[in-house]
Formats: structure tokens, C-alpha cells, sequence
């Protein structure tokens, strides 16, 4: 069995794919709409993707689970720390549990945590 793709019910389309594309980095590989209530980008850039998912007719709820997070590697941490920092986004951490990790979170436009993560 292969993980595709986590699909994220989104308030805002356009907030959302300039966060997954200029803050994660992640490329736009397909935007559709499915009808006047359904619109569909998936992101990545090789086989796990993000699926964004925007009903613009439709109230959302808050789709996210408090517990859930999405991890992103990098290779500096450091340097994709002074980047959020300079778009005004909130950050939780730097944390280092043991000498091999370190990362931190910052919140996407819906609310859930993305966690970016540096090994050794």
C-alpha cells in the first residue's frame, strides 16, 4: 500500500495555496473545479501530496483535528525559522528532543499545525 495525498478542507482557497506554495515551499500540480461547489489543488512534488479542498458555497466548520499536524523537512531549519518569522507567523519551538531532531510548528490558514523538521 502507497499514502497519496492528505486532503485539508480549506476556508480560502487562495490564502491556502500561497501558504502551501510560499511558506512550504510545495509546487502546484493540479487545480480543478468540480462544479460551481467543489474546487480541488493538489500540491507536492514527488509521490505524498497535500490535496486542498474548497467548497465556496458551503459554510466550513473548522475541518481540523486539534491533534493533528503535517511534518515538512528541511535541510536548515534555521534559515526556514527566520522566514516565517519575517511573514508575522506565530511559532511554537524550536524544540530538540534528543540530538538528531530539531524542529518547530507554525499554523496554516485553517488552523493546523505544520511542523517543520531538520535531522541529523
Amino acid at each position: 500500500m502507497q499514502f497519496l495525498w492528505s486532503t485539508l478542507t480549506v476556508r480560502n482557497m487562495e490564502e491556502s495555496l500561497a501558504f502551501y506554495q510560499e511558506v512550504v515551499g510545495l509546487k502546484l500540480m493540479n487545480r480543478m473545479k468540480n462544479g460551481v461547489d467543489t474546487e480541488l489543488a493538489f500540491l507536492g512534488d514527488g509521490e505524498t501530496q497535500v490535496e486542498l479542498l474548497y467548497h465556496p458555497t458551503k459554510e466550513t466548520a473548522d475541518p481540523i483535528g486539534k491533534g493533528i499536524s503535517l511534518g515538512f523537512a528541511t535541510n536548515n531549519l534555521d534559515q526556514i525559522l527566520s522566514f516565517v518569522q519575517e511573514r508575522g507567523l506565530g511559532v511554537e519551538g524550536p524544540f530538540s528532543p534528543n540530538p538528531m531532531i530539531k524542529f518547530f510548528y507554525v499554523t496554516d490558514p485553517n488552523g493546523l499545525k505544520i511542523q517543520f523538521v531538520e535531522r541529523h
